[in-house]
């Protein structure tokens, strides 16, 4: 018996791969798919069935790359949509893996297709329900992606879905959803990494409702929408070309990366301290490990990618990428920001101050002449949670393409996050924008001690 859930880091996607005898399936599997082939392999099995619970929004599917690698029969959800691979599937219709039995379970809300997938054991009990986006630890799938004029609509379905044919499945059904906290597909995710549907029951905040009417009126809200879920729906309907292995970005020289600069983007993946001190003029900051929380709001699939990075070795950084369609990786600089420099090209820079010293400098007026602007692009979240900056003007970080005519560009202009990294992704956002010498503020509120601009919970 193989049961194993992948996680994708990041953008906090589950997917699973499960088997028994000499067959496994894979549901809701990532592009780089390699992972479940050798899984598979290492149990002696061959995957015979990739289920998908619904079209993506978040990240690139890889059921096409995994079918043409093995040759799995493709399930797909949302029959009505028109797939180009694959076939639907249906209600009734069930999967067999050795002595296992795999029923869909058509569970709209999310999207109106949704399906689910219930897996009993070989005496064919109820044993864990891949619920995919209608169900997580302590939330629920969104239901504004087709809009607000149908959000009532569909958060009607979901209540049915999860009233009418998820919760009556049984308290001890293992819950198997298709992301954890972090993900862009809810907004209250506990982190809680293992559930059962009677878990669910007792400890779901949304599951605390006293009529349909009330969970519809709970529940038909619109949260944050990245850009680039537009162009993974459309990927996931008519199939991302197939990349066989990771792509390996060409090793540019200064001369050549410099030459390609003005038809790409530069995006430089480095820690906030190395970017600061010195980094190549117009580049797009955003740290490694944050590309898949953040790429996706600021890069553009229009344009090929440069990469500068803090070391030689670029696949974790090209997954990242691949995992949202961002495919066009031009080149990476050969010996990183050294290179560039021994090559004699010019840098820039961005300043910094630690919280303790803007907090000082605030309250001892000495910048009182010209009294700074002070952005905070912190979530709202973490405004109610850690408290806000008196006098500070919020842009969450996400929302600042589209807002930088509030950011004045005849005032010092200091950001804040609470760490610096999101700070150092806006600092290159107003760079790239013509700000001069925008500051990061590093540290986070545990420095802030201000009086003049005190915390206010």
């Amino acid at each position: 018996m193989l049961f194993e859930r992948i996680e994708s880091e990041g953008i906090a996607h589950y997917s699973y791969l499960i088997g028994e005898g000499t067959q496994a399936a894979v549901i809701d599997p990532r592009r780089d798919c390699e992972i479940y082939i050798k899984k598979a392999a290492a149990g002696g099995m061959r995957i015979e069935a990739i289920l998908e619970t619904h079209r993506n929004e978040d990240y690139v599917i890889g059921s096409v790359e995994l079918g043409r690698k093995t040759g799995a029969r493709i399930l797909h959800a949302d029959a009505r949509l028109p797939y180009v691979y694959g076939e639907p599937a249906e209600e009734g219709r069930t999967v067999r893996i050795g002595g296992l039995t795999i029923r869909p379970i058509l569970t709209p809300g999310h999207t109106t297709g949704h399906m689910s997938y219930l897996l009993s054991d070989p005496t064919g009990a109820p044993w864990v329900l891949f619920s995919g986006d209608t169900l997580f630890a302590g939330d629920i799938g969104r239901v504004d992606l087709l809009g607000m004029d149908r959000a009532e609509e569909l958060a009607g379905l979901l209540y049915d879905s999860i009233v009418g044919k998820i919760l009556p499945l049984g308290d001890h059904v293992i819950l198997c959803p298709a992301h954890g906290s972090g993900s862009v597909c809810a907004a209250d995710i506990a982190e809680r990494s293992l559930t059962t549907i009677g878990l669910e029951r007792l400890h779901n905040p949304k599951l605390r409702f006293e009529n349909r009417a009330s969970f519809v009126a709970a529940n038909a809200r619109e949260l944050e929408r990245p850009p680039y879920f537009l162009m993974m729906e459309r990927l996931n309907l008519e199939s991302p070309p197939v990349l066989d292995t990771l792509p390996t970005p060409a090793v540019l020289s200064p001369d050549l990366f410099e030459k390609m600069m003005g038809a790409s983007l530069v995006l430089d993946t480095r820690m906030e301290l190395s970017f600061a001190s010195a980094h190549i003029p117009g580049a797009l900051s955003i740290w490694e490990a944050g590309l898949p929380s953040f790429a996706g709001w600021f890069l553009d699939y229009d344009r090929p990618i440069l990469l500068v990075t803090e070391t030689p070795e670029t696949s974790r950084t090209v997954r990242y990428l691949v995992r949202l369609g961002f495919d066009r990786i031009a080149g990476t600089l050969a010996g990183g920001m050294l290179g560039w420099h021994m090559a004699g090209k010019n840098s820039a820079r961005v300043n910094t101050v630690t919280a303790e010293d803007i907090s000082c400098s605030l309250d001892e007026g000495g910048l009182r002449a010209d009294r700074p602007f002070i952005l905070d692009v912190r979530s709202l979240r973490e405004l109610e949670t850690a408290g806000r900056i008196s006098g500070a003007h919020h842009i969450h970080i996400t929302a600042l393409p589209l807002r930088l005519d509030e950011v004045p560009k005849e005032r010092p202009v200091f950001i804040f996050c609470g760490s610096g990294l999101r700070s150092t992704i806006a600092a290159s956002l107003l760079e790239r924008a013509g700000y001069p010498r925008p500051t990061v503020i590093l540290g986070g509120l545990s420095g802030w001690k201000s009086a003049s601009c005190p915390v206010e919970k």
